[in-house]
């Protein structure tokens, strides 16, 4: 290992040193960047206060939907517009307020989706109650991500199915870089967002009863991710998978038979913060628009 830092300047090698301390780094050596045209800028830009919204029920895996609104009803912010039939805890709720637009559905009646039309700049929310992580056990966490409809951003592996609340996991896993083509800087999209971070984080930890594995790309500024709570930190370098956590988990964890494993993407980490800092399913997101047909990425 020391023949590893004989060519790195002094500043380099402490840094190394540190990081070995404290977490370790993966190195992938299979895999493929795909250099493609198009990568998106990090400059945010407004969006439109009237706009057609939908929620997918065919996003979810072995979801059987249950209808909770008809063509016309006003909804607000975390109103529950369906949940699952097997098990009616599970709800999933409107990211904006407005008025059911149309409800799509296909062969033998199949739900496909719920569209909203939302009117006017400000967003009106239902209200959860704002509820501390640190002070509250894992059943009382479980009910407001319930109530609120926040819980289906939760997936559990084996299978990708949303997971269930009833189980404690053995290990969550959030991916703080996108390795994949063309993909967003999620560091710059969460650099605002420290905070409902870290207490979404917080909330993760005290449900599974443990830190959460949260993985970085190896020598990038991580300067915001290193300063997080109630984690474990893992680097990875190499080609693209590198920023899945499919294979985060391979090489830190491995499923065996009978382990259940928790994935949340790092954005609704934030969202599942904001519930419990202000009470609110507030379901903002920065999305990245981007490819070689974009004008200005």
């Amino acid at each position: 290992m020391i023949s590893t830092f004989v060519s790195l300047n002094k500043k380099h090698y402490f840094s190394i040193i540190k990081i070995r301390q404290m977490s370790k780094v993966i190195k992938l050596k299979k895999g493929l960047n795909i250099n493609l045209k198009g990568k998106p800028e990090n400059h945010v830009l407004p969006t439109e206060t009237s706009c057609l919204f939908a929620v997918k029920p065919t996003d979810f895996y072995a979801l059987t939907p249950r209808l909770n609104v008809k063509v016309g009803d006003e909804v607000k912010a975390g109103s529950t517009l369906f949940f699952d039939k097997s098990n009616p805890k599970i709800r999933f709720a409107s990211p904006v307020n407005g008025k059911i637009e149309s409800i799509n559905r296909g062969e033998r009646r199949k739900l496909l989706e719920v569209v909203i039309r939302r009117e006017g700049a400000d967003i009106e929310y239902e209200d959860f109650g704002s509820l501390s992580c640190e002070s509250s056990d894992r059943d009382a966490i479980c009910e407001k991500m319930l109530e609120s409809g926040v819980w289906p951003v939760i997936k559990q592996r084996p299978y990708g199915v949303i997971a269930n609340p009833a189980i404690v996991p053995d290990a969550v896993f959030v991916s703080t870089f996108d390795s994949a083509p063309i993909g967003p800087d999620l560091a710059f999209i969460a650099k605002d967002e420290f905070a409902a971070l870290q207490e979404g984080l917080n909330c993760l930890a005290k449900l599974c009863g443990k830190k959460v594995y949260l993985n970085l790309k190896y020598g990038a500024d991580n300067s915001l991710f290193e300063k997080l709570d109630n984690v474990e930190i893992n680097y990875f370098s190499g080609p693209h998978p590198a920023g899945s956590t499919g294979i985060q988990i391979h090489h830190i964890r491995p499923i065996n038979k009978g382990d259940h494993l928790w994935t949340v993407d790092l954005q609704n980490v934030i969202i599942i913060g904001r519930l419990f800092m202000s009470g609110k399913y507030d379901a903002r997101k920065i999305i990245a628009v981007s490819g070689s047909k974009v004008k200005t990425p």
